[in-house]
């Protein structure tokens, strides 16, 4: 994740052009009379889930449904950072804006702040569907003024993923649930000992790879301490927190004292996460590794490393907290949204498509497609959902979630959170000379009226 700064701006002009379609946005209608609904997405690449959902599923029952619409997909393929700068930078005209957007649900503010985003409260009032999304999801979706800015389009969960090859030579159970911290660094080692070859634990830690560092890594131990990044009530941030502290330790043990984790050339490498989940963990080469409940889309039959069985060769552990203390284990959910740009011309044929993508039977190929969770409680009891590997799990995950903080400051601490914790990986800082820095610039960021003393 990057700043939106002026030069960044400047930079990425070309870029967007080239990056959001060939397609002119001063017309609305395409050459049939049928009025074109564009749709903006952080394309990921050959293996891009949603262009194969929006293509293949989507769209051809949308646009037979609704004939007077022409869906257009029109994704940007970019780095998580400058996908936030490029889509923010299309959001401030008319000719550029998309008609749809695809909104991390922590942007939300800050977008919301900057008059990017059209607000949905009226939208939503004559939507029957809405009383069938997730409530403590929606909370996601309302912004600082109280207004709600998107619609949930996945959630998510976070655990530890572990090898079941490599756990039965290290003599360690294929029920493995670690009851703390403590109890991951010991299989760890126990990995190590047994099988020299084998990367015992991985998380993600190079800032190059943006949100997920400060949310699967980062954020992920803190919330298993006593303390939190921001109080959502007094709306204080803690930066001196021991729990800061004792997860930047954690993260020192593993990659320096212990040696417990990739060499630097997998870990501070933006192809970390395919090296990792797609290469190493089906060929044995792993051991455990925190992310999220995505990565089985890696395994399934169409994904990018199909893997027979995945049930029987790997396991999905609950984040256990610090030292065991109640509720006993935790997990960052975020997701993605849809929002409709405030410049978007056309509002009222945007919001179908929006309508139609919440959809109840939309809303689980989706999430099946995209190895997510669904934000709808009766997409949640098809059995085509039910039946996905891992699902359960992932699911109970969730009675124990923690959420980013609904602050517009976010994103700028978030890249704070990042630097701090690839120093530490890397050794070129202390965990202390790490949190020190890190206090000195969030305080900056945020104004020392808004720390917590």
């Amino acid at each position: 994740m990057k700043k939106i700064a002026l030069f960044t701006s400047l930079l990425v002009v070309p870029l967007l052009i080239a990056g959001c379609g060939n397609e002119s946005k001063e017309s609305s209608a395409s050459k049939d009379g049928k009025t074109e609904i564009k749709i903006t997405w952080r394309n990921t690449g050959d293996h891009d889930k949603m262009q194969k959902f929006l293509e293949e599923e989507f769209i051809p029952k949308f646009e037979k449904d609704n004939p007077d619409i022409k869906v257009i997909p029109s994704s940007i393929t970019a780095s998580e950072g400058d996908y936030f700068s490029k889509v923010a930078l299309s959001m401030q005209s008319e000719s550029t804006a998309p008609d749809i957007v695809a909104e991390d649900s922590f942007m939300l503010n800050s977008d919301a702040n900057a008059g990017y985003l059209t607000a949905l409260d009226d939208y939503v009032a004559k939507w029957d569907d809405w009383s069938k999304y997730t409530e403590n999801l929606k909370a996601g979706s309302i912004a600082q003024d109280g207004k709600l800015y998107a619609i949930p389009g996945t959630s998510d969960s976070r655990g530890i993923w572990f090898n079941k090859n490599v756990f039965k030579k290290a003599g360690l159970p294929e029920d493995w649930q670690p009851k703390t911290w403590e109890d991951i660094v010991a299989a760890a080692e126990k990995v190590k000992e047994t099988q020299p070859k084998v990367i015992p634990f991985g998380m993600g830690v190079a800032k190059a790879n943006g949100e997920s560092v400060s949310m699967q890594t980062f954020e992920m131990l803190l919330y298993g301490t006593k303390d939190q990044l921001f109080d959502s009530e007094t709306r204080k941030w803690d930066v001196n927190s021991q729990g800061i502290l004792d997860s930047l330790n954690f993260i020192d043990e593993i990659y320096n004292q212990k040696k417990l984790g990739p060499s630097l050339s997998i870990a501070i490498n933006s192809n970390y996460g395919s090296v990792m989940f797609q290469e190493k963990f089906p060929k044995d080469e792993v051991a455990m590794l925190l992310d999220g409940f995505w990565s089985q889309g890696n395994w399934t039959e169409s994904g990018a490393t199909p893997v027979e069985n995945m049930t029987e060769r790997f396991g999905f552990a609950a984040m256990p907290t610090q030292n065991g203390d109640a509720p006993g284990t935790t997990t960052m959910s975020g997701g993605w949204t849809w929002a409709i740009p405030a410049k978007a011309k056309n509002k009222e044929a945007s919001w179908k498509v929006v309508q139609a993508l919440g959809g109840k039977e939309e809303q689980a190929k989706r999430a099946i497609a995209e190895g997510n969770l669904t934000v709808r409680d009766d997409s949640a009891e098809l059995p085509e959902y039910k039946d996905q590997p891992f699902i359960a799990e992932a699911t109970s995950f969730l009675k124990n979630a923690h959420f980013r903080p609904a602050d517009d400051k976010y994103p700028n601490v978030s890249v704070e959170i990042q630097n701090m914790v690839e120093s530490v990986a890397t050794g070129s800082k202390t965990p202390e000379q790490a949190a020190k820095d890190y206090a000195k610039n969030v305080t900056r960021i945020v104004g020392e009226e808004n720390i917590k003393k």
